[in-house]
């Protein structure tokens, strides 16, 4: 059985996600952030970024034991280890692929730091808010106009793109996203929250 160190971040539920979609078993070991169980020792010898998430694999490649840390290429991990969620075709994994870089590269740390500009800071800093909620709205943009013409992000095959995208925006709202100026994209949201699977990933620390 895989061991996976998580909490409930957007960066978590996508492997809880991706675990539940390819329904493979997991013990879970949760990693409190906010009390510092990230730089425990003991976490940092599996973690050497000591940030959640990280996978532990006994039966990995060749039979042996294999460590894996963030998020994105624990996605292709699993993907490749359940033969699931990857377009087989050179283009269709291309195409998921680009987008799984995509959320790595601009999603999930833009979205980072409007939060924290928003919330988490100890000053207003207008300038801030602004620059990150602009790129947030950007990003919106950039993703509304792909599902303009698609089902998922990787043309019309349901992958780890979109996986690894939706944790970061079923709380858009914190934001100031305006779901009505999105319209392609909310409904690749409400889809996407539709799968049992989603649903399961999402509530994995309330079970």
């Amino acid at each position: 059985m895989m061991q996976l160190y998580s909490w409930p971040t957007p960066n978590g539920h996508k492997v809880h996600i991706m675990l539940e979609e390819c329904e493979l078993s997991y013990r879970l070991y949760p990693i409190n952030i906010r009390e510092g169980d990230q730089f425990r020792p003991e976490f940092s010898a599996v973690a050497p970024n000591q940030k959640i998430p990280v996978l532990v694999d006994s039966c990995g490649p060749e039979g042996q034991p294999i460590c894996v840390f963030e998020s994105g290429a624990i996605l292709l991990y699993l993907s490749e280890k359940a033969g699931r969620l990857l377009p087989t075709s050179p283009r269709g994994r291309y195409e998921a692929v680009q987008w799984l870089m995509f959320q790595m590269s601009a999603v999930g740390p833009m979205f980072g730091q409007s939060n924290h500009f928003r919330y988490a800071c100890g000053e207003s800093i207008p300038y801030a808010i602004e620059r990150y909620g602009n790129e947030v709205r950007r990003i919106h943009g950039v993703l509304d106009r792909a599902l303009a013409s698609r089902t998922y992000l990787a043309s019309d095959e349901y992958s780890i793109a979109d996986i690894a995208v939706y944790p970061w925006l079923v709380s858009s709202e914190k934001h100031g996203i305006d779901w009505s100026d999105y319209p392609n994209l909310r409904r690749w949201l409400e889809v996407i929250g539709q799968r049992p699977a989603v649903q399961k990933g999402m509530s994995v620390f309330s079970a």
